[in-house]
This record gives structure tokens, C-alpha cells and sequence, in this order.
């Protein structure tokens, strides 16, 4: 569940890094792609730090700190508005908040189908200790592996994610909160499936009479639908059929969505 719970937060993070690249890139007129980093390495400090918090509320409830440093603030501050770097460093700031606040819509759109209806609020913080947070970095243009753009979860964020992946959330709220969509986070988790042509109930002694060469009969017959089955539930039937030497089954028959099995 913990790694689970990490590609959750990285593809939250890659949504807020696609909004906020968006909206950079209409604001300079070119791209300033902002990705996901493999790594969760702490990054080599390369300026003052220029702290921004998104605020969530709704779906999903926390905060997410973003930390730029003032080279990079500098730089798309003087594409997009004409100022230079002798403009005052809380005019620049003020600047890029508002384009960060401008991503948010669009944020708030692709992870609506994930976690419900949200509304986000940005603000300039300053002098933030992000110390035992979790911690996203986003490659930024211009400066090689080392110039990153960097995502700080606080535990309220991270306990809300982890809420919707592991599916503890309240009664009264999980019809309304589950979508489809909500397998987005997890859908690289592989399952075990099993094929099910029949079963039948047997005595310990006619188990342990069994040799080569005994004949058990199961309580299928040969024209009905054999059983797909997810960890014992039963998710689709279907005919048997052989690919490449392989049995595999032709699905016939899916009696109710499969989603539906991950809200129990």
C-alpha cells in the first residue's frame, strides 16, 4: 500500500506540474515543461527559495507547498512581464503567484474525476521549514538536473490521498466520492486472476484415494460459461479457448462493472 500510496502523490504531482507548465507557457509565450523527477533526492540549493502554498479544500484537503528559487523567478518574471531583475523581488513574486493561482482551474479540473469537486487558493509564503514533508522535485528548464522546481506534501494532504487509494473514507461519503477514475492511481498494480471450470465438494477420504489417472467430476457442464475470477470474486465468464498453447478464455458475460468490486 505505501508504494501505492507514492504513485498516488507523484500523479498528483505530475497534474500540478502540468497546470502550472500550462500556464507558464501561455503567460512567456513558449513551453517551461515542469515533470515529474525520478528521484526524491533533496536538491542542490541553487538561489534564494520563493515559497508558494496551494491550499485544497473539498475532495481533497491539505496543503502543497511549491518552492521555485529566484533565478527561475528572475527569469519568467522578465518573459512574461517585461521585468528586470533590479525589480523588487516581492513585485516579481507577486507576479508568478498569479500565475500559479491561474493554473489552478485547470488543476482542479483533472482531479475532480479523482477526488470529487476542489477548490484551491495559492499564496507567497515565506520562510517555511519543510522538514519530515514529503517531497516531490519537478525538473525546470534552464539549469540541467540540478535546477528543479520543488513539491512539499503536508500530512493533511498526504492522509487525504491515502484515504482515496486505500478507500477509508467516510460511509455516508464513499458512494459520492468513488469514480472510475480513481483507478487512474493505481492502474500499473498487477492482480492475479484465475479461470474456473467447475468445483466439487469431496470427502478427506476420496481426496486422499486420488492417483494418477482419477476422474473427478465438477459440477459444470461442458456447455455453460467457465468463471474469471479476482481474488475469489467472480468478475466475468466466458468460453475456454487456446492462444498460442496457452488456455485463455473469450469473455461472454461481465455480470456487473468491475470498479464496483474495489468499493468493498
Amino acid at each position: 500500500m505505501e508504494n501505492q500510496i507514492r504513485l498516488a502523490v507523484h500523479a498528483f504531482a505530475a497534474e500540478l506540474a502540468s497546470a502550472i507548465s500550462a500556464s507558464l507557457g501561455k503567460a512567456i509565450g513558449s513551453t517551461w515543461p515542469l515533470e515529474v523527477m525520478d528521484s526524491d533526492q533533496p536538491q542542490v540549493r541553487r538561489g534564494q527559495p520563493v515559497q508558494f502554498s496551494l491550499k485544497l479544500d473539498g475532495g481533497l484537503r491539505g496543503q502543497c507547498f511549491i518552492e521555485f528559487y529566484q533565478p527561475q523567478v528572475v527569469e519568467l518574471t522578465s518573459k512574461f512581464s517585461g521585468q528586470t531583475a533590479e525589480t523588487a523581488l516581492e513585485e516579481q513574486v507577486r507576479l508568478l503567484a498569479a500565475v500559479i493561482a491561474s493554473s489552478t482551474t485547470a488543476l482542479g479540473e483533472s482531479l475532480t474525476p479523482m477526488y470529487g469537486e476542489l477548490s484551491c487558493k495559492v499564496d507567497s509564503v515565506s520562510g517555511l521549514a519543510f522538514g519530515g514533508m514529503f517531497v516531490v522535485p519537478l525538473s525546470a528548464p534552464a539549469g540541467g538536473s540540478d535546477s528543479a522546481v520543488l513539491l512539499y506534501f503536508d500530512g493533511q494532504l498526504l492522509d487525504a490521498i491515502s484515504s482515496v487509494v486505500s478507500g477509508d473514507v467516510d460511509s455516508d461519503k464513499s458512494e459520492g466520492r468513488f469514480n472510475a477514475a480513481n483507478l487512474k492511481l493505481v492502474m500499473d498494480v498487477e492482480l492475479n486472476v484465475s479461470l474456473r471450470f467447475g468445483q466439487r465438494q469431496l470427502p478427506l477420504r476420496e481426496v486422499l484415494e486420488l492417483t494418477s489417472g482419477s476422474v473427478v467430476e465438477l459440477d459444470r457442464m461442458v456447455d455453460e460459461p467457465v468463471e474469471l475470477l479476482l481474488d475469489g470474486k467472480l468478475v466475468a465468464r466466458g468460453e475456454a479457448v487456446i492462444v498460442d498453447g496457452n488456455y485463455g478464455v473469450r469473455v461472454t458475460e461481465i455480470p456487473q462493472a468491475v470498479e464496483t468490486h474495489f468499493m468493498k
